[in-house]
């Protein structure tokens, strides 16, 4: 006879699932039907190369574990069958490595849902447009050399300025020099 109460297992979803979501900087989700398991294994590894995971949930499960979060727009978004895609590192890297690993499977009941993203919904074009703003490293680069230009820039022209007082200073002190011989 069973006794009444969550089962062990089932807490123990919820509690992995609560983890995730709340070290998670963004939720991607995906209707995965019609994914085989060689396919999501696949998808996890691409995944997890972007330092995101991939989790096949039950949404009473998730609505449980999102607990507070779990928004009306959220709630929309976990009908049917839901696969969540979790950023625990770059947002933009994980959503760009699920839309291209979509993108190349070409399955038309495997497709992106919305995603949750600093507490904002964001519907299939923003995660579409997620994807395609560069990686973290590349925006922090042209940052980088966008700062780093005109400070290299006033440091030439310094240089320069410096460079023309010595040799003018050299002038004088020859022609000074030539003046008392």
């Amino acid at each position: 006879m069973r006794t009444k109460g969550p089962r062990a297992d089932k807490v123990g979803v919820v509690g992995e699932l609560t983890d995730v979501f709340g070290g998670a900087k963004a939720a991607v989700l995906t209707h995965y039907r019609g994914l085989k398991v060689s396919e999501i294994t696949a998808l996890r590894r691409a995944l997890r190369e972007t330092g995101g995971e991939y989790h096949v949930v039950k949404n009473t499960l998730f609505r449980r574990a999102a607990g507070g979060k779990l928004n009306p727009e959220l709630e929309e978004l976990l009908k049917g069958p839901t696969a969540i895609a979790f950023a625990m590192e770059d947002p933009v890297s994980t959503t760009k490595a699920l839309l291209d690993f979509f993108r190349k499977l070409r399955k038309q009941d495997v497709l992106v849902k919305g995603a949750y993203l600093e507490g904002k919904i964001l519907s299939v074009e923003q995660v579409t447009a997620l994807s395609k703003i560069p990686p973290r490293p590349v925006v922090l680069s042209q940052t980088l050399g966008t700062i780093q230009a005109p400070l290299s820039n006033f440091a030439g022209t310094m240089s320069g300025v410096l460079s023309e007082f010595a040799r003018t200073m050299q002038a004088l002190c020859e022609h000074k020099g030539a003046e008392a011989a």
